[in-house]
């Protein structure tokens, strides 16, 4: 400060910044924003960290920063006008060139992380389309239908369009009119070599292209539970293709460092074993099969590192109440027979039919009443606050989720609005399951700046990330990378240790094996220092986070260097 400006402050008798009641007044300050700090999601985490770890920290930090400035060319225009008006540079996940995101040193680190559980993951969005687009071609006996002749470019894009093997179908089918024609008896199985020779534009190889993108359509459409799903579920109902695909998933898991996943998946078509026309009674056959090929590459040199896998039985909303009791039983029998593959029971809605959880309460309290006399343990992970709409029924699903003992909550997009539930959510112990870039992607947020995602860690929520489109997005198997990536790129307020806590939370709230509520709180609430496998997991993640912060430290130790920015 000049002379001059002390002089007159003293002048003014203005208080000097050493004064005593100054200082007191900004020791008050410094204690009421730390005092906030302490509801962070990461705050503990942040204080504990070894010395290795939070050099780590340090050097991710300095990366990111450097690396935001040089994801648009210097001269492009929408990082002009982010600049122009004081905007932090963040491109949104549809103008981001995953190429080139992925030859940056912060993707290199965050493909490293060792990332714990997958938590939210439907099954049928964790294949690559263009594997499905193989299968479906190179397994014997495979046929598509419809429900009506696909004629129009409508037709194309929105008419349901399904899968369904059959002995026969090499027999009597070239007389049948195709799909594509106006004659097509409607449900007849046609063989997909003579409904792709026959495709109007283009025969196979045109085919094939429509096919990928109604396999695609998952990753960028609100409505993609009542069209991508249901095309993909058809295929998984029959035993090679459900093998091939299991087998897919469980590889590209370990490639992202996935330990763990439980993968949501919907029963809606009757699953037939190979080479059998007369589909199964029930859905214990596929677990079986589940099983089985998860055990077959656990034993590979590449599996032993993931710990496994489990089912969460996903009904949908919108079917009538006797179609979503058929589904609960057919859960109930599918566990009783492979109790160590379904851990848990969710019921999903989609943007045509947002039927609330609050009608469904009646038919929920007696699946628990069927689970209770049978012995089984089926705890809910319920979908809920969909979208940021306040005030609907999907919102106030929220406080449904929370009132029947959902152990957690997927998307849970509308809680930062409800101070009442937030509070509710961490007295019992509720994680919020969060896919910000498949909520960009659908609409449901515009960037990941206005996701709810940061305002929940400052709340002290506790949250982990998964990816709704692990196989579909983009075509690539990297999803949760992406997501990892996404986060802590695009929030000044994440960092390594922000992600840090994150996998820690998918592996607190993982369903290593069936528990009650009393001990599955309580193991919550030990963590680490347990005795159980959720403690020994956690042990496990930390010693392997551990060697990943030497990594840091050693293959960017230039970044410690101060550059310019």
């Amino acid at each position: 400060m000049e002379t001059n400006d002390i002089e007159w402050e003293a002048e003014e008798g203005i208080p000097h910044a050493d004064d005593p009641f100054i200082q007191q007044y900004l020791r008050g300050r410094n204690s009421l924003i730390l005092e906030e700090q302490k509801q962070r999601h990461d705050f503990n985490l942040s204080k504990a960290l070894p010395p290795l770890a939070a050099r780590a920290c340090k050097i991710v930090s300095k990366i990111r920063d450097r690396e935001l400035h040089q994801l648009y060319s210097p001269g492009s225009d929408e990082r002009n006008a982010q600049l122009s008006m004081g905007m932090p540079i963040h491109p949104g996940v549809m103008s981001l060139d995953w190429n080139e995101v992925e030859k940056t040193d912060l993707w290199k680190i965050v493909k490293h992380m060792p990332k714990g559980s997958l938590l939210h993951a439907p099954f049928h969005a964790a294949i690559k389309p263009d594997f499905l687009n193989e299968l479906a071609f190179s397994t014997p006996g495979i046929c598509v239908y419809a429900t009506r002749p696909l004629i129009s470019q409508g037709d194309l894009n929105e008419a349901p369009f399904f899968f369904q093997y059959s002995s026969a179908s090499t027999k009597d089918t070239e007389a049948r009119p195709t799909i594509w024609s106006a004659s097509y008896k409607l449900s007849s199985l046609i063989p997909i070599s003579k409904a792709a020779s026959s495709f109007p534009s283009g025969g196979e190889t045109g085919f094939r292209t429509w096919l990928q993108s109604r396999f695609h359509s998952v990753a960028g459409c609100s409505d993609h539970h009542s069209r991508a799903m249901p095309l993909v579920n058809s295929l998984l109902s029959y035993e090679p293709i459900l093998r091939a695909c299991l087998y897919h998933v469980f590889s590209h898991l370990v490639g992202d460092g996935i330990r763990y996943a439980e993968f949501r998946t919907t029963f809606n078509f009757p699953y037939r074993k190979e080479g059998k026309d007369i589909p199964e009674d029930d859905y214990s056959e596929w677990c079986h099969v589940f099983q089985e090929e998860l055990a077959k590459f656990q034993k590979t040199d590449e599996g032993r590192k993931l710990y496994g896998a489990r089912i969460i039985w996903t009904s949908l909303r919108s079917l009538p109440k006797r179609e979503i009791v058929e589904s609960m039983k057919n859960c109930i029998l599918a566990k009783y027979d492979y109790p160590d593959t379904i851990c848990g029971f969710d019921i999903i809605g989609d943007k045509s039919n947002e039927k609330p959880l609050t009608d469904l309460v009646p038919i929920l309290f007696w699946f628990r009443k069927e689970c209770s006399a049978e012995g089984l343990e089926i705890p809910f992970f319920f979908h809920a606050g969909e979208s940021l709409k306040t005030g609907g029924q999907a919102d106030q699903g929220l406080f449904d989720a929370i009132l029947l003992g959902s152990r957690r909550i997927c998307q849970g997009l509308s809680l930062c609005q409800h101070p009442l539930a937030i509070e509710m959510v961490k007295e019992k112990k509720i994680l919020i399951e969060c896919s910000p870039i498949s909520d960009e992607m659908l609409g449901l947020t515009d960037s990941i700046q206005t996701h709810p995602l940061p305002a929940l860690l400052s709340r002290g929520v506790p949250v982990c990330l998964g990816a709704s489109a692990l196989g579909l997005s983009g075509g690539r198997t990297t999803g949760l990378t992406r997501q990892f990536w996404r986060a802590v790129q695009g929030l000044d307020s994440m960092g390594l240790t922000g992600l840090a806590m994150m996998v820690e939370n998918s592996i607190r709230w993982s369903c290593y094996q069936d528990q009650p509520t009393a001990e599955w709180l309580s193991d919550l609430r030990e963590g680490i220092l347990g005795e159980g496998t959720r403690a020994s997991r956690l042990q496990e993640w930390y010693a392997d986070f551990e060697s990943f912060c030497q990594w840091v430290t050693v293959e960017f130790a230039e970044a410690e260097v101060d550059e310019p920015i």
